[in-house]
Order: structure tokens, then C-alpha cells, then sequence
């Protein structure tokens, strides 16, 4: 039986995380359920691609992600079911898999036909539970709808270069759990174009020179402890995803700020790199 993952912006409040579980164990007792996120922001389906496209390879083939994020129906936005990379994702044709692929297109989609589907405001129990629970049994996309061909579109946030060369803007796309700013610049973009070059990247008046591989790399472990730098220290890092990311070391929001909140950065907002 496949592992059925759950992505959604519904956070852990209220009801609808508990409800969409217990659906699937009401249609599949011996199912198992991995939440990847109920924490996306609100109808951001950019917030949603990212962290669906770090996660979704770690899992095994034959995976099914369901994903709750701008999930409702309209005469403009079907409720699909497709085949990609090996996975199985069902969701709202809203641009997202348009965001997810990237070296694979989808081998098969199709618009959920579901005979009678009990529809009301909760579309990702009234139907993606059905679709998810029906190829977790090993069923087909043939049985769950008709073939499909006309995924939205979603531009996605692409950094652009400007100055003949000598400057990537870029712009954040996510806040993680410790306020750390994560820009859509990603490592071989930046690489592509630094050239060996030295460079400056400006986060509203902060001026970083360097680029880390881990957080830790900022402490000079060969000092004496009282002569390193500290928690608190700004810093530049390619994270898991080798996106270029702003953080600082072993930040705290609920204490002592992040780079998020101390350089007032939010999602969208511009990131600048200078090449020397």
C-alpha cells in the first residue's frame, strides 16, 4: 500500500488536519499518512512548489501527495490527479505542477471524475481522499477521470540579471521556521554567472561577502570559545535545496529576532548580488 502524504495551508487549529486524516483511515484502516506541511501561507501556491519539490524525491516511487492549498473547484480550475517523476499528486489544476516540474514534465494527468462526489467546502476530503485511497490501493488514473491537457500556468519567481551581467536581482520566496530568508537564487544560476568573481550580496543595508556550505562554518572552531563568533552572527548559506539563503546563526524568533524580522525582509521582497 503507498504512503499517502499530506500538503496543506491549514494549519493545526482548527478541525480540517484531523478530518482529512480520519477520512482516509475510514477508507483505508492500514493507511499510512506523512504530513510534509500544514503550514503553508494561505493560497501560496510558490510557498507550496518549494516545499513540495525538496520533499516529494525523499519519498518512494509510487507515492501519493495529496495537496489541500487553493484546493476548491471552479469552472476554471479543475481537480486533477497526476502521474510525475513516478509520484502521483492531486490537487487543483491551480499552476502548482506547472511550479513542481522541472526536468520531468507529467507522464499522465487526468480531471477527477468522481461518480456523485459529496461536494461542499472541504474539496480535499470530499474528493482528493477518494482519488488518493483508490491509487494507494493500487488503482488507475483511468478510473479516476478523464485525460487532461490543459494545466494552468503560474509564472514562476525567476531571478533576472541586469547591468551586462554584473547583477543578479532576486527576491525572497520563503520564511522557514527560524525566520531564515530563503531567495530563489540557486547555486548554479549564481555560479553561471559569478564567473569566479568576487561579490556583495545587499539585504536591505546588510552587506554579505561569502557564501557558506553549513551554518556552522561561520565559527572558527580553532579559537578559544570566547573569541568566536556567536549565535546572532548574519550570515549567507546555500541551504538543503542550494538556494541561496540569508540567515543568522542559531536564531531564535520568539527570542532574540531572525534575518527575517531584524532586516524586515518578507516574502517577495528583493535580494541583491554585485559582482565585483
Amino acid at each position: 500500500m503507498a504512503i499517502i502524504t499530506l500538503t496543506t495551508d491549514f494549519g493545526l487549529k482548527d478541525h480540517f488536519v484531523g478530518s482529512l486524516k480520519g477520512s482516509i483511515y475510514r477508507e483505508l484502516p492500514d493507511a499510512k499518512i506523512v504530513d510534509i506541511s500544514h503550514n503553508i501561507g494561505p493560497f501560496n501556491i510558490q510557498e507550496c512548489a518549494y516545499i513540495l519539490k525538496n520533499s516529494y524525491k525523499n519519498f518512494p516511487e509510487g507515492t501519493v501527495h495529496i495537496i489541500g492549498v487553493d484546493s476548491e473547484p471552479t469552472p476554471e480550475t479543475k481537480h486533477i490527479a497526476v502521474l510525475m517523476d513516478g509520484h502521483y499528486f492531486i490537487c487543483a489544476n491551480n499552476g502548482l505542477i506547472g511550479l513542481l516540474e522541472s526536468e520531468t514534465a507529467p507522464s499522465k494527468v487526468v480531471e477527477i471524475a468522481i461518480r456523485n462526489p459529496d461536494l461542499g467546502a472541504f474539496p480535499s476530503m470530499d474528493v482528493f481522499v477518494q482519488a488518493a485511497c483508490h491509487i494507494a490501493r493500487g488503482g488507475t488514473l483511468e478510473v479516476v477521470g478523464k485525460p487532461f491537457t490543459e494545466l494552468h500556468e503560474v509564472r514562476d519567481l525567476a531571478p533576472s540579471v541586469t547591468d551586462n551581467g554584473n547583477k543578479i536581482i532576486g527576491s525572497v520566496i520563503y520564511i522557514d521556521n527560524y525566520g531564515n530568508v530563503v531567495t530563489n537564487i540557486h547555486k548554479n544560476f549564481f555560479e553561471a554567472y559569478r564567473k569566479g568573481r568576487n561579490f556583495e550580496i545587499q539585504a536591505r543595508t546588510k552587506v554579505l561577502t561569502k557564501i557558506h556550505q553549513k551554518y556552522s562554518d561561520i565559527v572558527n572552531f580553532n579559537l578559544e570559545k570566547s573569541q568566536r563568533r556567536a549565535p546572532g552572527e548574519l550570515m549567507a548559506i546555500y541551504n538543503s535545496a542550494e538556494h541561496i539563503e540569508i540567515a543568522i546563526y542559531k536564531s531564535n524568533p520568539r527570542a532574540g529576532g531572525s534575518a527575517s524580522s531584524l532586516l524586515g525582509l518578507d516574502y517577495l521582497d528583493a535580494i541583491t548580488i554585485n559582482f565585483k
